[in-house]
């Protein structure tokens, strides 16, 4: 997905400096700007594709203040009915939330509290049960807060190797994002890997698992599909550096066209192929469901399609033509930034939990 950016914006909607631009002003100008009319795609499917890929590729951040209903649907010339629908599901999708007063921001993923509330509320209810289990057996509050505070001026506890699960959308490009995310695991650190819709269809998730891992737009999703008790961390994409060494190669006289799979991502196809080749000219976009897709095809130079769309594609398309994936990969910052402290902590709770005598 594009850079939430003026001048080099993928979303090409506007092009404020960023010295005539608040923060806000300009996520307002880019989202109401790439609304593509041209596209097969209505403008409440583009706009929620805007705003959940902007989450999952790491453009739109948890805590980010989005434009008001009323702001965004004059800016881009849509109906507030849209507008609001819009933000509705995705409320309810925990991927945005209201806060009385302020506005509407960027959620954590999912229906809660935040991970931090959550875990302190586990942590008092372990407390309680700590303190009337003592109780019970004739020890005094004083000899607990001393055990504890003793357990804390121990510090950390030695580590053992972890489970991950990866849940994605297709699933040789799930494993692509694994053998990404392996990269900055422990040397015995596994991560198996699954998909969304083998979920939704009743598959078996891969057990044993300590924590599972997806798209960051997904997250609340596929909180409700795995089991019990696994946490789940929504992880940020960027293109990959080969597919940007690619885009920047392209001829800029050839006839391109892009295949996306997911109607909410052809609104960001465009202006991600144009941020990298911005000397190409003539771009269009066809949904893989499209019925005039195998003519589009060879009506072009090249082929840019969505991961997953590949074997339609090369089908399709006519002998001779270039066909390259827009590929994207799991943000390197976000891995250490959001997955890497958790797994130290799943490490340390897991490694207590063993010691503990049964």
């Amino acid at each position: 997905m594009p850079k939430l950016q003026p001048a080099s914006d993928p979303y090409e909607g506007s092009r404020y400096s960023d010295t005539e631009q608040s923060p806000d002003e300009r996520i307002l100008a880019n989202l109401a700007g790439a609304l593509d009319r041209t596209l097969p795609v209505s403008l409440g499917t583009q706009l929620r594709g805007l705003i959940e890929f902007g989450i999952a590729l790491g453009e739109l951040p948890t805590g980010q203040r989005l434009p008001s209903v009323r702001e965004l649907a004059e800016r881009a010339g849509i109906a507030h009915m849209t507008v609001a629908t819009v933000y509705r599901e995705l409320r309810e999708s925990g991927l945005i939330e209201a806060k009385p007063g302020a506005g509407t921001y960027v959620g954590d993923g999912h229906n809660s509290d935040g991970l931090r509330s959550h875990a302190i509320r586990k942590i008092q209810r372990r407390v309680e049960v700590l303190f009337n289990e003592a109780e019970q057996l004739g020890l005094a509050p004083s000899v607990v807060s001393s055990l504890v505070n003793a357990r804390a001026a121990r510090g950390p506890t030695p580590t053992r190797p972890l489970r991950l699960v990866m849940v994605g959308n297709f699933i040789e490009t799930t494993q692509q994002y694994a053998n990404r995310i392996q990269d900055h695991l422990g040397s015995d650190d596994t991560i198996a890997v699954t998909t969304v819709d083998s979920l939704h269809a009743g598959e078996a998730f891969p057990l044993p698992c300590d924590i599972c891992v997806t798209l960051a737009h997904r997250r609340g999703e596929v909180e409700h599909l795995v089991p019990s008790g696994i946490p789940v961390v929504g992880l940020s994409f960027i293109p990959a550096e080969e597919t940007r060494a690619q885009l920047a190669l392209l001829d800029p006289m050839a006839q391109v066209g892009l295949v996306s799979i997911f109607p909410e991502f052809a609104a960001l196809m465009k202006p991600g192929v144009l941020r990298f080749a911005p000397h190409v000219s003539t771009v269009d976009v066809r949904l893989i469901t499209a019925p005039d897709l195998a003519a589009f095809l060879t009506q072009i130079d090249v082929a840019i399609y969505a991961s997953g769309a590949e074997a339609t594609v090369k089908r399709l398309l006519p002998a001779g033509r270039q066909a390259l994936e827009f590929r994207y990969v799991p943000d390197p910052h976000a891995i250490r930034a959001t997955l890497l402290p958790v797994l130290e902590r799943l490490r340390s709770a897991n490694v207590s939990q063993e010691e503990e005598p049964s």
